[in-house]
């Protein structure tokens, strides 16, 4: 599926689907640098934090929030960007989902967001941040469009890796936007997902960079290089 629904008004009752509340602060409680699992209130994990030792200079982190794909792990979202995170100063947070996948792709924003939401909060309790990525992979990267999109008020930069489509309720801010595509993906063809989506972005004004690569329902070394470029360009 590959879609891009556009902005419509706020819901009567001040109800606000796929709105995150999260804005970054000064630091409460400094968090430890390192690989750092967080636990949800009612147990089982909520994230795996990754971050880089300070900057001698206190400098701010890029915030880089990354979504496992269906049936995934928060520590196979993790691992997207954790061989680059030292290097580049990128705070890396990767939620667990409540399901198998994202409450999106079951029917709609609910549990996930407020999870995120929380997330974001006790992350910016414990870190300092300048810049905030919403990426992900496959489901995780629908939902990171979708997600990031709604949130373009917080959320300047959305990495995809092989989407299948962006649904965001309604629509914020304008964050440049990543999208790579294998073109034998047989999980979310090309054809019915990036190639539609992509010119539609286009179309609603969105700044897109867009790489096809050779290859099947993955992201591969070239597209992780490129995709890093382009973020801390």
């Amino acid at each position: 599926m590959s879609e891009l629904r556009p902005p419509r008004q706020e819901p009567k009752g001040g109800s606000r689907p796929g709105r995150l509340t999260a804005r970054a602060h000064p630091p409460v409680t400094p968090a430890p640098a390192g690989l750092v699992p967080l636990s949800a209130p009612g147990g089982g994990l909520l994230a795996m934090v990754y971050a880089p030792e300070p900057a001698a200079d206190g400098a701010a982190y890029r915030l880089v929030v990354l979504l496992h794909g269906a049936g995934g792990s928060a520590r196979q979202g993790l691992d997207l960007l954790l061989p680059i995170a030292d290097a580049h100063h990128l705070l890396l947070v990767a939620p667990q989902a409540a399901a198998s996948s994202w409450d999106l792709i079951a029917g709609g924003f609910g549990v996930d967001v407020r999870r995120v939401d929380e997330l974001l909060d006790s992350v910016f309790d414990g870190y300092p941040v300048r810049d905030v990525t919403f990426g992900g992979f496959s489901d995780g990267a629908s939902y990171a469009l979708s997600l990031g999109l709604a949130n373009g008020d917080l959320v300047d930069a959305v990495l995809a890796f092989s989407p299948g489509f962006a649904a965001p309720p309604e629509t914020h801010g304008r964050p440049r936007i990543f999208i790579s595509h294998g073109v034998d993906d047989r999980v979310l063809p090309i054809d019915m997902c990036s190639r539609r989506l992509v010119p539609r972005l286009h179309d609603l004004g969105y700044d897109v960079t867009y790489e096809e690569f050779p290859g099947g329902h993955e992201v591969p070394a070239p597209i992780r290089r490129s995709a890093t470029t382009w973020l801390t360009a």
